[in-house]
């Protein structure tokens, strides 16, 4: 089993102290155990009647594998939660979801349902958002509390600052021989530290996908499957997986975006360049777009980012 330094990650939780102890299908520990480092890894539930509300957004999420494995087997930093088509959540974590490819996935899910599911029904499954996963090797596995009990099905919350939650925060800061420089001054003086992780790519679709309401900013498109995250300042030119750089768009416009032969300008308004007429002789469906405002996040903090904005018109726009 690959272990993966997290000395660092537990840097994230000082500022809150408190923990999830989730319980884990072993299939999807074992498998993401295996990977190469990950960025971020979709913790899914098989029903998806509710958000995942036990925790807020960089809290520490931690991995409980089912009985007789009754022990801690690593974590990640809680993000975002949703609820997903399942087809949704394999386009967007890929094998981060703990499977070799989408039908491995679905059969993981169908099992854990105990229902039969049609081959061609795209269900709906929890899926909770989980940065900076580490994986414990076998050796510093940490056995549960006494107070997890058999019948809890999907998990309870610690606090770690009393017991037994401070037991299982000293472990988990033993389980690494290199405790970094950021925790030992925390426990030393009880200073909060605010540090968030970067955000992998699957998180950034659904945080964008959900912050415009799952339809399109430019036609008020409603159907998922045609629907993509856009980054308006790619994340290769330096432009984060945040949700002030992120447009949901249907897939032929962030095509066109990507290329250039669209844009945003400040005042929220898309434009459309002359040159899909001048190079492909058409676009009259896109040329109605030009001058209309596009749909943005209710939040403030969610929409797009004038920076990134004016990136996008004097770096991609062709004019």
């Amino acid at each position: 089993m690959r272990p993966v330094p997290f000395s660092c990650t537990l840097c994230y939780f000082i500022n809150t102290m408190r923990a999830y102890l989730g319980v884990t299908d072993n299939d999807w520990f074992n498998y993401l155990s295996s990977l190469p480092e990950l960025a971020e890894v979709n913790f899914w539930q098989p029903h998806g009647s509710h958000t995942f509300k036990a925790l807020d957004p960089g809290e520490l999420f931690l991995f409980k594998l089912h009985s007789p494995d009754n022990y801690i087997v690593g974590g990640g930093i809680f993000w975002y939660s949703s609820i997903l088509p399942v087809t949704l959540a394999w386009e967007s974590f890929g094998q981060a979801n703990g499977a070799r490819d989408y039908w491995e996935m679905r059969k993981l899910i169908v099992r854990a349902r105990h229902e039969p599911v049609q081959a061609n029904v795209d269900f709906n499954i929890g899926c909770i958002m989980l940065e900076q996963p580490f994986f414990l090797p076998r050796e510093k596995w940490i056995p549960v509390p006494s107070d997890f009990k058999p019948n809890i099905v999907q998990g309870k919350r610690y606090d770690l600052t009393v017991e037994p939650g401070l037991s299982i925060w000293r472990q988990l800061q033993g389980a690494e021989q290199l405790t970094c420089t950021v925790c030992e001054e925390a426990a030393r003086y009880g200073e909060p530290v605010i540090t968030f992780p970067r955000l992998g790519q699957g998180t950034f679709r659904i945080l964008v996908t959900d912050a415009y309401e799952r339809r399109c900013a430019m036609t008020n498109e409603r159907t998922l499957p045609a629907l993509d995250a856009a980054h308006i300042k790619p994340y290769s030119e330096s432009g984060g997986h945040t949700i002030n750089n992120g447009i949901l768009m249907r897939r032929d416009l962030h095509a066109l975006f990507d290329r250039g032969y669209i844009t945003i300008n400040p005042a929220l308004e898309i434009e459309v360049s002359r040159r899909i007429k001048e190079e492909y002789e058409n676009g009259r469906d896109y040329y109605r777009l030009h001058g209309n405002k596009i749909h943005v996040p209710a939040k403030a903090v969610y929409q797009p980012s004038r920076d990134y904005i004016e990136w996008h018109n004097s770096k991609v726009y062709l004019g």
